[in-house]
């Protein structure tokens, strides 16, 4: 008896090991299925995907009750950069490099706060709610009715709002590039008293439109991954109504982990381990 119960062990002790395994390629085929099927989505849901841009980026309701999420955007990255002008003046000034806050925006907002935030934003209102409609549907044998009624589910609810989160992301990133700008110049200009002049000499310094186009480059990758991860758990949740919020959460923390630990690869990937400051030839 005790034979036969070591002897079990192996294989439960492997069970995690194997069904994370089997999660990792029935996700990884649905991602490449989902990319594959976007020209045909294109091509023959394009209401679909109008209407899937409206909701992401205006939504149906006022803001508090589910308004788009170009607010959204827009006031995380406004009080995120505020904090950067805030306490990066503060913590120039103590060096006698006060002067440098308009690189440090035009750096730290471009490269990192901007793509990041903006992705948090769209991981927080949009991939949530793709998960919840998708999971919804799953449960309530909406999806298969699709397939009854011969109509491709994953092009027709997957692929389009992965087209629609493609077009969407472009002006919502953008939108809260301007809020971040313009909230640190708000804060280490009209708050702090720093002269306008130096500030905007240093920022227009180190600014160029190549760090401009690798950061919403970075917003897109993101974008896409969120969605594809939220859509992908909602596809497949199980479960009832606990197993559709279940698999919210546990989309939420993947697209989360995911887009930090990309940003970081991106970041190497197209400055480099060794970034240089445009305009200062270093």
């Amino acid at each position: 008896m005790a034979v036969g119960i070591l002897g079990g062990y192996p294989a439960r002790a492997a069970r995690p090991v194997v069904d994370a395994f089997a999660a990792l390629g029935l996700h990884s085929t649905f991602y490449a299925r989902v990319l594959l099927h976007v020209p045909t989505a294109m091509r023959r849901y394009w209401r679909h995907v109008i209407r899937h841009v409206s909701e992401i980026s205006f939504g149906s309701a006022s803001l508090l009750a589910g308004g788009g999420t170009i607010g959204v955007v827009f006031a995380m990255s406004a009080v995120a950069s505020t904090q950067i002008g805030l306490e990066g003046y503060r913590g120039l000034d103590l060096i006698g490099l006060s002067p440098m806050t308009g690189l440090m925006s035009a750096l730290v907002n471009t490269r990192e706060i901007a793509p990041v935030v903006a992705s948090i934003a769209l991981a927080a209102k949009v991939g949530t709610g793709f998960t919840a409609q998708l999971g919804a549907m799953r449960i309530s044998d909406e999806i298969d009715a699709l397939e009854t009624m011969a109509v491709p589910s994953l092009p027709f609810l997957v692929s389009t709002r992965m087209a629609a989160a493609f077009i969407s992301v472009i002006p919502l990133y953008l939108v809260g590039l301007f809020a971040s700008y313009a909230a640190t110049n708000l804060a280490v200009v009209n708050i702090k008293g720093q002269s306008s002049g130096t500030y905007d000499y240093y920022f227009h310094l180190v600014l160029t439109p190549t760090d401009v186009g690798y950061s919403l480059l970075k917003a897109v990758i993101f974008a896409m991954i969120i969605t594809l991860v939220h859509c992908g758990y909602g596809y497949y949740a199980g479960g009832g109504p606990e197993g559709v919020g279940k698999a919210a959460g546990r989309a939420l923390r993947t697209s989360i982990v995911a887009v930090t630990v990309l940003d970081v690869v991106l970041t190497l990937a197209f400055w480099g381990p060794r970034p240089t400051l445009p305009g200062l030839g270093t």
